[in-house]
């Protein structure tokens, strides 16, 4: 099968600016960029003439259980998040669990997005029918993904500072009792997924691993994930010192930082990627540099969940490879890569007061949406630019928009104005998957009805699960705030915590 774009304006990926140009695909693969390429006999032909053809973008980090209630929480914490956990994930069925990664995959693609790396999660814990669907998920809606799903050994709850000693008698029993998964368990379910679906949907899918927090996670279930990205080459994928209550639990436990820690036991390197990075200190931003680690930018969730401002300047000066995230609907509420560029341009500049050069700038985020991701996903050869032998992940744009005109400056354009609206078409492994805004691989229409459906019956379910998470949200929020403090070397909230009334 061969395809030729032809008449639309192409991203140069040296240049950074457009260039008339047609893009032959042959198979999954773009086989030539240029002026007036003439087509196969047998060629399909697609007519771009007034529209923008740029890379796929790649969310970096997300979580398809969150599709199904977005939105459900606002003026929340993390730790918030985390405490209604049960709350918004108990009691979903295995197609709720599908309808939620679909409908999310959806949402990635009609705003340009063509990869993602996954960090699903189910209660109370992921097993081989979840996985299934959520890899089935993106198989049907045709989005490139690594599934990596996201585990834990040691209960939220004992990972907050001082939390168990607020909590009244009776309502602390209950906190006691509950019980995370096995450790081995978990290890064996991991590596089950990985034998099962890794390089499934013709190469489209691959699964990696999810110690979901470090701090929630014993050494022997780290070290356990050790094994598996040495015996099978999968990525590792972690939320690294997202708030300072982790950052300060680590500290508590280990007696040194988080990454500290991680590199002791091995666990860093270019397999290793943290989602984050908030509360990282000089020195571990040295060692993420020193081992090759990745980090992902989550600015969105970052700025909604009150975490903090990441120190991404410092990581990009140290060398570091950073992507770009949406992270999941519950803490950032859509799966826009266009809103999380412009999130991500704008969020640093205010620590650097009049030093512009320290700034993040437009092409330093396009960069993060693009190459940058690509290398976290592992597939640096493959996507997140156009030209020849790289996968034909293909997003087009309409150029006369409201959003695109007057065009002065591409990259600026793109990251600073544009809001998705203008996606038409999206070509992933050079088969189209949306055509004229419509999806081409499963019925939308049905999919936001199974999805509306689903979120009502979890709600109606989890009655008594909210309500046990509105009990302990007093208790939670008192040993945060009491938590956050205690010093610690970097400040990465807007303002030092002793000003706050």
């Amino acid at each position: 099968m061969s395809l030729l774009i032809h008449g639309g304006k192409v991203l140069n990926s040296k240049s950074m600016d457009l260039e008339q140009a047609d893009i032959l695909i042959q198979e999954d693969r773009i086989s030539a960029v240029g002026p007036n390429l003439p087509a196969f006999d047998d060629a399909q032909k697609l007519n771009a003439v007034d529209q923008i053809i740029l890379p796929g973008l790649i969310n970096a980090h997300t979580h398809a259980h969150n599709n199904l209630l977005k939105a459900s929480g606002d003026n929340w914490t993390l730790e918030d998040l985390l405490n209604h956990g049960a709350a918004l994930n108990s009691n979903r069925t295995i197609e709720a669990q599908y309808v939620s990664a679909a409908i999310g995959a959806v949402e990635m693609i009609k705003t340009g997005c063509t990869a993602t790396f996954d960090m699903f999660m189910s209660f109370p814990s992921p097993n081989d029918e979840s996985i299934e669907a959520v890899v089935r998920a993106y198989t049907d809606v045709g989005l490139r993904a690594v599934v990596a799903p996201a585990v834990a050994d040691i209960v939220f709850y004992r990972t907050v500072p001082g939390l168990l000693d607020l909590i009244p008698k009776a309502l602390r029993q209950r906190v006691e009792s509950i019980q995370a998964s096995p450790t081995e368990g978990l290890l064996r379910m991991t590596e089950n997924a990985i034998q099962r679906w890794n390089g499934s949907a013709g190469g489209r899918i691959h699964l990696g691993v999810a110690p979901t927090i470090p701090g929630q996670c014993t050494d022997t279930f780290l070290a356990g994930c050790l094994r598996l990205l040495q015996e099978y080459g999968v990525r590792l994928h972690t939320h690294l010192a997202e708030t300072k209550v982790q950052a300060l639990y680590g500290v508590q436990r280990w007696g040194k930082t988080i990454v500290g820690h991680l590199a002791d036991i091995g666990l860093l390197g270019p397999h290793f990627i943290g989602g984050h990075g908030v509360w990282l200190t000089d020195e571990d931003i040295q060692l993420l540099a020193d081992t090759g680690s990745l980090i992902v930018h989550n600015p969105a969730s970052n700025l909604k969940l009150g975490s903090g401002i990441a120190p991404i300047r410092e990581m990009l000066d140290r060398g570091i490879t950073v992507g770009l995230g949406a992270d999941g609907s519950m803490s950032s509420d859509n799966q826009n890569l266009f809103e999380a560029m412009r999130f991500a341009a704008l969020v640093g500049k205010v620590r650097f007061p009049h030093r512009p050069l320290r700034w993040v700038g437009a092409l330093d985020v396009w960069k993060m949406a693009t190459s940058g991701s690509a290398t976290l996903l592992g597939m640096m050869d493959d996507i997140g630019s156009i030209a020849p032998g790289r996968k034909a992940d293909l997003i087009l744009l309409q150029s006369d928009s409201v959003f695109l005109r007057p065009l002065n400056h591409v990259i600026n354009a793109l990251v600073y104005t544009e809001s998705g609206a203008d996606v038409t078409t999206v070509l992933i492994d050079g088969r189209m998957v949306l055509h004229h805004g419509r999806m081409l691989t499963v019925d939308e229409s049905r999919l936001r009805s199974q999805a509306q459906e689903g979120a009502e019956s979890v709600r109606k379910q989890n009655t008594k699960d909210w309500a046990f998470a509105e009990q302990l949200a007093p208790y939670i929020s008192a040993a945060c705030q009491k938590t956050i403090k205690t010093s610690f070397p970097v400040n990465r909230y807007a303002v030092p915590i002793e000003s706050e009334p």
